[in-house]
């Protein structure tokens, strides 16, 4: 974990899917080469770009000229920034403008944002026609890590994130880290949660490369990119064993549970970013592990003071306004996917890089560590 690539060329990592495999490339400066890989890919392919509209005005021009320059058509679709374009009203007017454009089942669908925008494209994606191609061009940090790799797309409902989607591959991922410097610190910083994920669920000595050199992270070059690969072959590698979710996939979702229902409880809001519940949710994940002797408490302090150091809320109270009570925060709990035939499923811990899947958590011994960390 301590060596770092030196070399120019892009780093590419393959999702083996048999025929549904695809590359995630990475690199500084690889998004000019996005029209002559769709070009490889799908000859004679027309585009429409969904981005929102604070990413257009940085990255929708380049990426237009990628395409042109390739000889791709494109369409430009914008739609508002943040959580809240993953909505019905939000997809539906993306789905009409995607047929608007004459996207034909042989055309293709390019994702260019973050979490929000490949999340929506990619479902958008999955239904127009009954399904056409897409690519995604992630961002920020979080989707070149994680939401961008494995073909989870969705919105979300009133009760609760991603609860309506599809399984839906992409035929390529191009994660240009030159995009990032564009990314205020807190977007960054947030990304960087589950960068930090990807140590905790299953790899330990990456999660202490980062406790040494997670600053040079945030700097930009080798260290960056090096991060951001380990982490796309790390989930390319359990997307491939696990696509859909049945088993492994699951450990992905540490700090998730939590998470999700503190996002809803903060109004999927800019009170609490995704990435920054994640980073809660793990901290909370590592408390509770360590509530039922599973890990030492000093594991679960390391991982709290890395997170808080980097600049994370780790603490419910760190989330600004005033967050519901235990029960109400056992509601959302209750409304999460991973929820099975009304037993609580969590991805807790052993030790550091040693996730697993508790399928059956007591609802009343967890209404009494929300309680306990309400009052932290």
């Amino acid at each position: 974990m301590t060596a770092q690539p030196r070399s120019s060329e892009p780093a590419v990592v393959k999702v083996a899917l048999d025929a549904r495999a695809y590359d995630i490339v990475i690199g500084r400066g690889v998004l000019a080469s996005l029209g002559t890989r769709i070009k490889a890919l799908r000859p004679g392919a027309r585009a429409a770009i969904v981005t929102d509209q604070t990413v257009a005005q940085h990255h929708l021009a380049p990426a237009e000229v990628a395409l042109k320059t390739a000889d791709i058509d494109c369409t430009a679709i914008r739609v508002p920034p943040g959580e809240a374009s993953k909505s019905y009203a939000t997809f539906g007017a993306v789905c009409e403008s995607i047929i608007d454009s004459r996207i034909e089942r042989g055309d293709l669908v390019v994702a260019l944002g973050g979490g929000v925008i490949g999340d929506l494209a990619g479902f958008a994606a999955a239904c127009v026609r009954r399904g056409v191609d897409y690519v995604q061009v992630p961002t920020t940090l979080l989707a070149q890590v994680d939401s961008s790799v494995g073909g989870k797309t969705g919105i979300d409902s009133p009760h609760g994130k991603n609860l309506i989607g599809a399984f839906h591959q992409p035929i390529l991922v191009v994660a240009d880290t030159a995009l990032l410097d564009t990314l205020p610190l807190r977007e960054f910083r947030a990304g960087y949660a589950e960068v930090v994920k990807y140590g905790l669920l299953g790899e330990a000595a990456f999660f202490s490369w980062l406790e040494a050199n997670w600053r040079d992270v945030f700097a930009g070059g080798a260290a960056r990119e090096h991060a951001i690969a380990v982490c796309c072959r790390g989930k390319a590698g359990i997307v491939a064993r696990d696509e859909r979710e049945t088993g492994e996939r699951a450990l992905l979702n540490l700090g998730h549970t939590f998470g999700h229902a503190l996002e809803a409880a903060a109004g999927f809001s800019g009170r609490l970013l995704h990435g920054e519940a994640v980073a809660l949710g793990t901290a909370l994940a590592f408390d509770f592990s360590s509530q039922r002797r599973l890990i030492a408490a000093a594991d679960a302090a390391r991982v709290r003071a890395h997170l808080a150091g980097v600049g994370l809320p780790t603490h419910i109270k760190d989330v600004p306004g005033d967050m519901p009570g235990a029960d109400r925060l056992m509601d959302l709990i209750a409304q999460d996917k991973k929820v099975k035939r009304g037993r609580l499923t969590f991805i807790l811990v052993r030790g550091i890089g040693e996730a697993f899947v508790e399928s059956d958590v007591d609802p009343a011994e967890l209404q009494r560590f929300l309680a306990d960390q309400l009052k932290r």
